[in-house]
């Protein structure tokens, strides 16, 4: 029997899904809010409900399926509710914004038996049908390479990226011809329209197979240009959406080997014949037939996850995944890092932070906020650094060094973390701790021997070797490092007269005791 389905949002591709529901019999209902596509929907489609509630929609008894077509943000909210109200659901690309929403969504439907399908056009175009159909009977060979170019001067959009707004259909399609889940994701991009929002991007997916594969997409490009190519060992094959006829054409292109050099032998193009359908009416189709057969989608919820986990992954990979904890304020902190540094994963940076040219912060690292990192700065892995400290340039601060708040690590200063190094002699378990306390200042080119503590307020002369702990406030000179004297938090030299000192500059007073400074003030 024909199933009653209702569309959410009618804008720029929901349009066309209410007009193939409508030529399939299908269409029950619109919900839409905006009043000049109310009035267009109903002047185009007079017998057809429309409605601005989507209770409206829940509460219909009669409505089978829903097909949501709204901004992309908005899919995670109104899929639960529509799975949550019994109803079967088909959701524009991408499935949501984050792959934790997507595996709620999931679990949504598999706990509700409710079909959830995600809108993944290209798997019912004939042409990618054919590829598919290629690969697998052998005609292309092992696969090797497949690249994609989704590219055009369009709609660009706000709610989303380029990655997420163009993206998921080619992931959709190259994890499904490749069979496999990438084992390594690199990306790269451009934000030119807006400092925040992606225009341009470019991801590298690499597979357990060895397939590689790249993905362009754009929406600042003077022309539209849709193109898939697959290379394999017999073969490639070029889906060319833009073109009216040849759409797929196979290339029986070789590479032979004249001894150690590759030689391209290439061979006559064949336009592979496909029939004429719309993929969007075949989808739609394909979505009412599961309604009626209770049968699993092509692109299920599932499978639009592991699209979602792609995109999340080149997300990240854009981003570095380096993350800004913004400190109590209006929320306009910043964080300052130089294009030539490299951020690895799961490090924490704090607000009004500067890294600079060619720096490196390793995994699992945390700097706090207000500091600035200088040049040919190595930090980690799983270094803590405090707020307001300044590293300048070429110092490495190795894993086992815990730095605590305004600290000053003067250029080319040196941390070691093993006593007995040796090239030939693995040494991760032996790193000893050194822990600089708050304030402490060491200068150009001194050495901090690991296992040490060096006081809070303590001054670490240029050149200096520590080999042992160092008191608070106390100056330390030489080789081995030795107490020359004693300084104020302030950053002024002391001047001891029976075991007493006053800063000329701050006037805090001091004691000195058993060795011991005091500030009395404090």
């Amino acid at each position: 029997m024909t199933k009653n389905i209702a569309v959410i949002g009618t804008g720029y591709w929901g349009k066309n899904i209410v007009r193939n529901l409508f030529e399939l019999g299908c269409l029950k209902s619109i919900c839409e809010r905006d009043a000049d596509r109310i009035k267009a929907m109903s002047t185009q489609y007079p017998d057809v409900s429309i409605t601005a509630s989507l209770s409206d929609i829940l509460n219909d008894s009669l409505i089978d399926g829903v097909a949501i077509s709204t901004p992309a943000e908005m899919h995670f909210n109104m899929a639960k509710k529509c799975l949550l109200a019994g109803k079967d659901v088909y959701v524009e690309k991408p499935l949501c914004l984050t792959a934790d929403y997507g595996e709620k969504l999931v679990k949504i439907a598999r706990d509700t038996n409710r079909i959830l399908m995600v809108g993944h056009l290209l798997w019912y175009h004939p042409a990618v049908i054919k590829l598919k159909e290629m690969i697998d009977n052998g005609d292309l060979g092992k696969l090797q390479y497949i690249y994609s170019n989704r590219l055009n001067l369009g709609k660009i959009r706000r709610e989303e990226n380029i990655l997420w707004s163009f993206a998921p259909h080619d992931i959709s399609i190259i994890l499904g011809l490749i069979g496999e889940e990438p084992d390594e994701i690199t990306a790269t991009g451009g934000n030119y329209l807006h400092k925040k929002i992606a225009d341009v991007t470019m991801s590298c997916l690499t597979f357990p197979s060895g397939i590689k594969a790249h993905i362009f997409v754009s929406w600042l490009h003077p022309f539209k240009e849709q193109r898939l190519v697959v290379v394999g060992e017999k073969g490639m094959a070029v889906f060319n959406d833009v073109s009216q006829d040849n759409k797929l054409i196979f290339y029986p292109h070789t590479i032979t080997w004249h001894g150690l050099e590759p030689v391209p032998s290439k061979a006559e193009a064949v336009n592979i014949d496909i029939e004429k359908s719309e993929p969007l009416k075949s989808e739609l189709f394909h979505f009412i037939d599961c309604i009626k057969n209770r049968k699993r989608p092509r692109t299920d919820g599932e499978e639009g996850l592991r699209v979602l986990k792609v995109l999340q992954a080149c997300q990240d990979a854009l981003e570095k995944e380096y993350s800004f904890e913004k400190k109590a304020g209006d929320g306009h902190e910043s964080v300052f890092i130089h294009e030539t540094s490299v951020i690895d994963q799961k490090v924490r940076i704090g607000a009004d932070t500067k890294i600079w040219h060619f720096s490196h912060i390793l995994s699992g690292s945390v700097i706090g906020t207000n500091c600035n990192i200088g040049q040919n700065v190595v930090i980690g892995p799983g270094v803590h650094i405090g707020n307001g400290c300044k590293i300048q340039n070429n110092v490495s601060v190795y894993e086992g060094v815990v730095i605590e708040d305004d600290v000053f690590c003067g250029p080319s200063m040196v941390f070691t973390n093993v006593i007995n190094p040796r090239a030939s002699v693995s040494r991760k378990n032996e790193f000893k701790k050194t822990h600089v306390k708050k304030g402490a200042t060491i200068g150009a080119n001194a050495t901090i021997i690991c296992g040490n503590q060096i006081g809070k307020y303590a001054f670490i002369a240029a050149g200096a070797v520590v080999t042992k702990d160092v008191p608070d406030y106390a100056m330390v000179m030489g080789n081995p490092g030795r107490v020359k004297g004693w300084f104020c938090s302030c950053g002024e030299k002391l001047s001891i007269k029976n075991s007493k000192a006053q800063c000329t500059a701050c006037k805090k007073n001091y004691i000195l005791k058993q060795d011991i400074l005091k500030n009395l003030d404090s």
